[in-house]
């Protein structure tokens, strides 16, 4: 299957078209941003982790039924992936209230939610990611409220899910982001998971201690997002290098193997 030209290029990731019009490749960059990109830089490592991570998590959910648009992982920084129209909205998904929520309601950083809160947000740069109401996604043709329905009902068993399988490696799933789109098949859509599950999109806190293993480390200059993210990786048991490989020597030591091959 042959990379073809480039069709988006968003924050994270770049989809490039591939000979089969119902498949794409997805690269995930280096770069990293936050505060609807008003910071932003490059971390290098940062793109091969999340594809590992993202393509484990996604993995693992096909497992138990949630369909997304995974259909392997080609190499360290690219999968392909069913193309699919993506649904506007973000769904941001919480169990745990830290973050803008404790901005807009006042509420003490790291309360524990009684049952996981689902929020809907505009996707659009331009605008800042607005906070709407589930009534807007309908008033505006967004996604019908058959689709809403499936998709809550998908989201409440990833979250399920998620938990469980983090909190078994140590780890606290506080809350994270979703994206859904509609995979047209054989004259019929579908509407599936997709976008990525990496520590870029979820807030992850080590069971005990509450250190931050996420794009957090970024936004608030925590430092040593590379060696946060690894450690992720390596509860997971994604990574069974030495714990002093870090993810840029990991990358370096791939393009090797390939070489030789």
């Amino acid at each position: 299957m042959k990379k073809g030209k480039k069709l988006y290029e968003g924050k994270a990731k770049i989809i490039y078209a591939t000979t089969d019009k119902s498949l794409v490749i997805q690269y995930f960059k280096d770069d990293a941003t936050a505060f609807n990109n008003q910071k932003k830089t490059t971390i290098e490592g940062k793109g091969v982790l999340n594809n590992r991570i993202s393509e484990h998590i996604l993995s693992n959910l096909s497992q138990i039924g949630i369909k997304n648009h995974l259909v392997k992982r080609l190499n360290m920084r690219e999968q392909i992936i069913k193309l699919v129209e993506i649904i506007p909205i973000e769904f941001i998904v919480r169990n745990v209230a830290t973050g803008s929520i404790t901005k807009r309601l006042g509420i003490e950083d790291g309360t524990i939610l009684k049952e996981p809160l689902i929020e809907y947000c505009l996707k659009d740069d331009k605008l800042g990611d607005p906070l709407i109401a589930e009534e807007h996604i309908y008033a505006f043709d967004w996604a019908t409220k058959k689709e809403i329905e499936k998709v809550k009902k998908m989201i409440l068993r990833i979250n399920d899910f998620m938990i469980g399988m983090f909190r078994g490696v140590g780890i606290k799933l506080i809350d994270f982001k979703l994206e859904f789109g509609r995979f047209k098949s054989n004259g019929k859509s579908e509407v599936i998971l997709a976008d990525e599950i990496s520590p870029d999109t979820c807030r992850l806190w080590d069971s005990i201690t509450d250190k931050k293993l996420d794009k957090d480390r970024f936004r608030k200059d925590l430092g040593d997002l590379i060696p946060a993210y690894t450690e992720v990786a390596k509860r997971l048991g994604i990574l069974h290098e030495q714990s002093n490989v870090s993810a840029v020597n990991i990358t370096k030591l791939s393009s090797v193997k390939r070489k030789r091959k």
